[in-house]
């Protein structure tokens, strides 16, 4: 038997059926929907963890990549999960490099939100940090696909846990007036992360942007301020 499909009958044991008839409707798999024509199988994300554990050490990228481009949504999340693994037990700088290469390549199968939110900052983001390569995640922040925007602004969170926020503002300003709500939340989620690190570098931000930003990111972004210092901003007193 494969690795591959060592994999896929692993996580198969573990599907709950329940969970498999939720997560379409959660993951809005429907026709022109974000997530149209996904597929689950209806695997927890710590049983999917567990199983990348035991396996990221056996496989390799060409087989991780079989498994990647998988048309269900359990094994492309699985896969990212061992692929963190691979960038991050390793000290080999060209084993670094490789992995991100093979991020980028196969960032069509990084397609929803929560594949997005668990990877590219541990990968993306940190290897852009520790190399100085902000022109990497700038590319994709730069790109027409929504996904690609996402994935910059969400990678610049390793940014932000470091103490460094420019370009966290620099890609929340470039695409504030993003037409998709997902982009709305993951801005706002970005500069509400940035004001739990330094809540003055938050009210900078919001003074010269908050009456422009859709009021989803507003939301998002003063979730955790002071009650009435949230309230000032939401209508529009400061």
């Amino acid at each position: 038997m494969s690795i591959v499909k060592e994999i896929q009958e692993a996580l198969a044991v573990l599907s709950i059926p329940e969970k498999a008839a939720f997560f379409p409707r959660f993951f809005k798999t429907g026709k022109g929907e974000y997530g149209e024509g996904d597929l689950f199988l209806g695997v927890k994300v710590p049983d999917q963890r567990s199983v990348a554990k035991e396996y990221y050490h056996k496989i390799s990228l060409q087989e991780l990549s079989i498994l990647l481009s998988s048309e269900y949504h359990e094994h492309r999340l699985t896969a990212l999960f061992m692929l963190i693994s691979k960038f991050e037990k390793t000290k080999d700088k060209a084993v670094k490099e490789e992995v991100v290469a093979f991020y980028l390549d196969h960032l069509p199968y990084v397609n929803n939100w929560d594949l997005v939110d668990s990877t590219c900052y541990k990968i993306l983001g940190r290897y852009a940090f520790e190399n100085q390569k902000e022109n990497l995640l700038r590319e994709l922040s730069e790109s027409e696909e929504m996904w690609h925007k996402r994935i910059a602004v969400v990678g610049t969170m390793h940014y932000i846990k470091k103490g460094s926020f420019d370009l966290t503002k620099e890609f929340v300003t470039r695409n504030m007036k993003h037409p998709h709500d997902l982009m709305h939340k993951a801005n706002g989620w970005l500069l509400r992360e940035m004001g739990n690190k330094n809540e003055g570098e938050l009210i900078s931000y919001l003074n010269s942007y908050y009456k422009e930003m859709p009021r989803t990111c507003l939301r998002y972004a003063i979730e955790k301020l002071d009650e009435d210092l949230r309230l000032d901003y939401l209508k529009g007193r400061v």
